[in-house]
């Protein structure tokens, strides 16, 4: 045992299962560790790092935040904050306000608090509950985790859970869910950690209509799929629907902490409802605004989509040469899978992968999970499935 791991071990809470491989320096989608060893990373910290490690833009925006100010409270107005809710907006298409905080998890508490307010002032009697799927995944705070449709996150430890969830299978089965206290429902357009599988486009449009007739609301968390991790802005752009809150996080940041709320229910929160100490600090939204920048110009320029090709064609390779390890390719856009035969599969592929310098990620239903920087090189692609090739030789 290093120091490194020995410190972890006695001074940090073992929430995670870690790899003690001490990483040290970053370059674009290249990791080293502090040996001097090259990785590459199909991971970026779980879809946060989008433009990449140590990206020049985004160094010099930080930097020269951190130089100026970096927080004041949410009782002053924050340019950056004002600026890149205006983006956000923009970007959409859709008529929103955004509500700032750090995470994923606090977007979604966010929305959910949103949902519950509506559901109190917008009806005879109180609606409150959200339905969610199987297999979905909102968050680790006790109520996101509730609102989470994996029966295994629910574990008793952290009991009791609020009430106020309902999960269901599939799209289909969401109708016949609702009743007379359902006030929204929670969907990812592409189900992250439950395996990388998208919704039929169809269904969720159908869905989203069905629920404005109701005037029920359609809640689709973005915190993975958004900021162009699937080739557009918004996945929600990509399916042709206009939710009534959307939740972003992740990407937005480049790997400095942000999460947001946007409703088209633009004043549905009066000051004092909700709020943050540090969500939408100078800090975090300069860097989203400089993120949103460079991708928005890796978008229009046809760049994006000439990476997600080439990434997809790997993808597609490998899942149609190699039917007795992996059943098929998912995902969309830079958020992509493989879906293995099993568990055994999965776990072997993952540790091939790190011994030869290859970092991905698992998911859901025997998944093996690729989240790139959205920014990666040919090169590195080439360079990365390389590896990828070279570790599924030695199973």
């Amino acid at each position: 045992m290093n120091d490194l791991e020995r410190l972890d071990k006695e001074y940090v809470l073992g929430s995670y299962a870690r790899n003690y491989t001490n990483f040290v320096r970053g370059e674009g989608a290249k990791l080293y560790d502090e040996s001097g060893r090259e990785f590459i990373d199909f991971a970026s910290g779980i879809g946060v790092s989008s433009l990449g490690h140590a990206h020049p833009k985004l160094s010099e925006a930080i930097c020269d935040q951190a130089s100026k100010l970096i927080h004041i409270s949410n009782l002053q107005v924050i340019e950056p904050q004002a600026r890149l809710a205006q983006r956000l907006v923009k970007l959409s298409g859709y008529d929103m306000r955004c509500f700032f905080g750090n995470s994923g998890a606090e977007a979604n508490e966010a929305a959910i608090k949103i949902a519950r307010k509506y559901g109190e002032t917008r009806f005879e009697t109180k609606r409150y509950k959200v339905i969610t799927l199987k297999h979905s995944f909102h968050g680790r705070t006790i109520t996101t985790v509730k609102a989470t449709g994996q029966k295994e996150m629910h574990k008793p430890d952290f009991s009791p859970y609020p009430a106020g969830f309902a999960y269901v299978d599939s799209i289909d089965a969401v109708y016949e869910a609702i009743d007379d206290e359902t006030v929204a429902v929670m969907i990812e357009l592409v189900q992250g950690e439950g395996g990388v599988q998208p919704f039929e486009r169809a269904e969720v449009q159908d869905l989203a209509k069905f629920l404005r007739s109701r005037e029920l609301l359609l809640i689709v968390d973005e915190v993975q799929t958004g900021v162009y991790r699937t080739g557009e802005f918004l996945a929600s752009q990509l399916y042709g629907i206009e939710p009534d809150v959307i939740t972003l996080a992740k990407g937005l940041g480049g790997g400095v902490p942000i999460g947001v709320a946007m409703t088209r229910l633009k004043e549905i929160f009066k000051p004092g409802d909700h709020g943050s100490t540090f969500g939408g600090n100078y800090l975090s939204t300069r860097a989203g605004l400089t993120v949103l920048e460079v991708l928005e110009r890796e978008q229009e320029n046809g760049a994006l989509a000439e990476r997600i090709e080439r990434f997809s064609r790997y993808l597609e390779r490998l899942a149609e040469s190699m039917p007795e390890r992996f059943t098929e390719a998912v995902g969309l856009g830079l958020m992509r899978g493989l879906r293995c035969r099993d568990a055994a599969t999965q776990g072997a592929i993952l540790e091939a992968a790190f011994a030869e310098g290859l970092i991905v990620l698992k998911a859901g239903r025997n998944t093996v999970r690729f989240l790139p920087p959205l920014t990666i090189s040919r090169e590195e692609i080439d360079e990365g499935f390389k590896r990828f090739e070279k570790a599924l030789a030695t199973l």
